[in-house]
């Protein structure tokens, strides 16, 4: 999987995709991530990248020229499946859409600044909008390595165990059970006697029954996407 991202601020994303899960996917070269620093396509010597908005009002907006110019360069070179902006307003991301997107092979993220794009790139360009969660940032940078986060570890060979990803939370719409290492007995505080059976079957039937416990405790409106 390759993955563009076009960015404002690019130093912002250096230290989350170059560590963990995500270093190691593109060590082994099964994820590509290339961040694009945008004012590189800025407009005159000032590199000029966003402007004062139409109609008056506070804040800026980062300019249509710079962002076509860059992504239709990207569109030059080979053929995305999806370009995604950024953005509160677009869908809450879950964990369904991890899997679906991680299943493509390119993909451009667009990190919005300043106040926002301008429209026409969305009319345009961007063919899916995603948000983390209902509440403004500073930009998209986080949020773009929040989701190049997720789709690193789904892609085939990059968890050393590859079983590992399909009984994370939100997987079936499910918060996951309860876990535990050593030592058995912190001070008084046992695991469930469950765990240290050896019976495979018994234990999965009590981890399938945690998690829905758990999911209805915390998190009802996950059951009830479910029906």
């Amino acid at each position: 999987m390759r993955i563009d991202i076009i960015s404002a601020v690019p130093d912002l994303l250096i230290s989350p995709l170059s560590h963990s899960i995500l270093k190691r996917a593109q060590k082994k070269n099964l994820l590509k991530v290339v961040v694009h620093n945008l004012r590189d396509y800025g407009l005159g010597k000032h590199q000029q990248i966003d402007d004062y908005q139409f109609g008056g009002g506070s804040g800026m907006v980062m300019m249509i020229e710079p962002i076509a110019t860059l992504i239709n360069k990207l569109k030059g070179d080979r053929h995305y499946d999806e370009i995604i902006y950024m953005t509160p307003d677009g869908h809450q991301l879950s964990q369904g859409e991890c899997n679906y997107l991680s299943l493509k092979k390119n993909l451009i993220i667009l990190c919005g600044h300043y106040k926002g794009i301008d429209e026409r790139i969305r009319d345009i360009f961007v063919t899916k909008e995603i948000s983390i969660g209902d509440y403004v940032l500073s930009g998209g940078e986080l949020p773009a390595a929040i989701l190049v986060d997720t789709l690193g570890r789904l892609i085939p060979g990059v968890l050393n165990d590859e079983s590992s990803a399909l009984f994370d939370s939100f997987q079936d719409n499910l918060l996951s059970a309860p876990i535990y290492t050593r030592p058995a007995d912190y001070k008084g505080h046992k695991i469930p006697d469950i765990l240290l059976s050896g019976h495979k079957k018994k234990i999965e039937d009590w981890r399938d029954e945690q998690a829905y416990l758990r999911t209805k405790e915390r998190r009802p409106d996950l059951l009830d996407d479910n029906r």
